[in-house]
């Protein structure tokens, strides 16, 4: 087992599509832009689906309104049903509003709520899907529009920065970014060659052309992981799609995940549904985590205890590369090295967290959010 763990380590960090590397910026928006000729100004919609979220609006949706763009740009909150006043707060910063009554048959919520700023955008070029807890720095969206028209891009999307404050938020949030790319390399998502697609729902601007010449957001209707759902109905798309996938160091999440508890239902909510409710998925992958992540300790202190050079040798060098592919996004959070060496601990309890999300399914609980049960 420690053998094959560290061939598993071995062909990751070589072969898997740099997905520990943090270096997928925003691409080149090309000579003609950079020489100073006309930049396109296509029409853009911003649509923020929000339930309950008077409280964080203040803090972000001024950072998207005040976006300095040459071309015309919209705001659009979808008020998801909320019973906080979320509606009153978006409009009083100066955004359109659109309410919702919750979803149809066969909806999930947030698609649902990203269906009707769709169809209150009009013939907008582009839509900027974003969440209402994201906060944009000056430049942002010239930024995204100038990456996507110039590199001609179906969608362009950024993982933002997300929160990490908190102890617990320190703990998780890296790696919760880290086992991402390890599903989704970002590499692989960028490349016209690979099927692998997603997205990263925080920050996605979509061609509209695309979005509808895919037969829109109906398509997704019931994704309840929507941001890989619809980079993969965009990426394979009749006559192909082009999708990118990066890390921005600026774009932000003001979110807080002061407890355990709140990252652990961020994690459970949709663990279970990225193995497709599937048991015999779910087992595979506490069988392929075990392996991956808990032998190389695991054989490195047996290999010490019993005094066993090679197993020693195998275990402590497969806990080095996986320590070391986790390096480059610590760095990216600027988080100690140390806590490299912890990435063991981490993968069991991210375990833990699909199992039970595996548990709430079962129970008729899966997917519970802000009051909605998937």
């Amino acid at each position: 087992m420690a053998a094959a763990s560290l061939a598993t380590w071995a062909y990751l960090v070589a072969l898997h599509g740099r997905f520990w590397l943090t270096t997928q910026q925003l691409p080149s928006s090309g000579p003609d832009l950079r020489s100073g000729a006309p930049r396109p100004s296509p029409s853009v919609v911003a649509i923020v689906p929000a339930r309950d979220e008077a409280a964080v609006l203040p803090s972000t949706l001024p950072s998207l309104l005040a976006q300095d763009y040459r071309g015309e740009f919209r705001v659009v909150v979808v008020d998801d049903a909320s019973d906080d006043g979320t509606g009153d707060v978006a409009r009083a910063l100066g955004a359109c509003v659109v309410r919702g009554s919750g979803p149809p048959p066969g909806w999930v919520g947030k698609v649902a709520a990203m269906a009707a700023g769709v169809a209150a955008a009009g013939d907008a070029d582009y839509l900027l899907f974003t969440d209402a807890d994201i906060r944009y720095p000056q430049g942002a969206l010239v930024a995204l529009v100038d990456a996507a028209t110039a590199n001609r891009l179906d969608v362009v999307s950024q993982m933002v920065r997300l929160r990490a404050v908190s102890r617990w938020e320190r703990l998780v949030v890296p790696a919760f970014v880290y086992f991402f790319a390890q599903l989704y390399p970002f590499a692989r998502v960028n490349s016209a060659r690979s099927r692998v697609a997603a997205a990263a729902g925080g920050c996605m601007l979509v061609r509209k052309a695309a979005l509808d010449a895919a037969g829109g957001l109906a398509q997704i209707s019931d994704a309840l992981i929507d941001d890989v759902a619809l980079g993969r109905l965009l990426k394979r798309r009749p006559g192909g799609g082009r999708v990118w996938l990066g890390l921005s160091p600026s774009i932000e999440s003001v979110r807080e995940y002061p407890r355990l508890a709140d990252l652990w239902n961020m994690v459970a909510r949709s663990a279970y549904t990225q193995l497709r409710h599937s048991p015999s998925l779910l087992l595979g992958t506490v069988a392929g985590l075990l392996l991956v992540y808990a032998v190389p300790p695991a054989a490195t202190i047996i290999g010490l205890v019993t005094g066993s050079p090679a197993l020693l040798a195998v275990g402590l060098a497969a806990w080095m590369m996986m320590a070391g592919s986790y390096l480059p996004i610590l760095r990216f959070y600027r988080l100690a090295a140390w806590r490299a060496a912890m990435l063991p601990l981490v993968a069991a309890l991210y375990l833990t967290m699909t199992i039970d999300s595996a548990w709430q399914h079962a129970r008729g609980k899966g997917g519970a959010w802000k009051g909605r049960t998937t």
